[in-house]
């Protein structure tokens, strides 16, 4: 699973307190084009979350589990059904992933954390939070790991991941300026909308 060819080149973050209006905002949103989504696992039943919609979505989705912290919720995650995971740091849950065959979506930010997230076989790296440094920060961090791809997440809004994407991202993870409350029971037709707003805005530069 290539998490550097995401639709709209946007990882959807999903979270939320209502299970169920969680799992109808990874529908919707896939239905929206943006079938890259990640259930965070603060999310209430987030486990359940997965399994349902890897079933309703099929083994082909970009389907993962975020806030991976530990082995043991790396374990879980894959169970569920999740096909890659994303954590906020360089824990336990990052060096269970290649034990498990799944991808992962590594959270750093020094050039440090940047070197361990590659050495304990991250996919990605997930500079968060990345309202610290900016698109600035990004094209520094690019200089000495031209090779690494970086995902910005934390702070991502539509202008912001534009300038995130020409600083040179390979995607961006996106969290409440795309999903909103949804995952809380929030209205799905303003999902709808808000998705169709980051198509419109992403393809001026961006082709699907």
């Amino acid at each position: 699973m290539d998490l550097t060819a995401l639709p709209y080149r946007t990882l959807a973050i999903v979270r939320g307190t209502d299970r169920q209006a969680a799992l109808r905002t990874v529908i919707a949103l896939a239905e929206e084009g943006f079938t890259g989504a990640e259930v965070s696992l603060t999310t209430t039943d987030a486990l359940w979350v997965i399994e349902q919609a890897r079933r309703e979505l099929g083994p082909d989705a970009t389907l993962g589990a975020g806030t991976v912290l530990t082995a043991d919720d790396a374990a879980r995650a894959a169970q569920a059904g999740a096909g890659f995971l994303v954590t906020p740091g360089l824990g336990t849950g990052l060096r269970q992933a290649p034990a498990l065959g799944l991808p992962v979506l590594a959270g750093a930010l020094t050039p440090s954390e940047v070197i361990t997230a590659v050495e304990f076989g991250a996919s990605a790296v997930k500079l968060f939070p990345a309202s610290l440094g900016g698109p600035g920060y990004l094209k520094a961090l690019r200089d000495p790991f031209p090779t690494v791809p970086f995902i910005p997440v934390g702070g991502i809004d539509a202008k912001t991941a534009l300038a995130h994407l020409a600083a040179g991202a390979a995607a961006v993870g996106v969290g409440s300026p795309l999903v909103g409350d949804a995952a809380s029971g929030g209205d799905l037709t303003e999902l709808r909308a808000r998705a169709a707003h980051w198509r419109g805005v992403l393809d001026r530069t961006v082709t699907a």
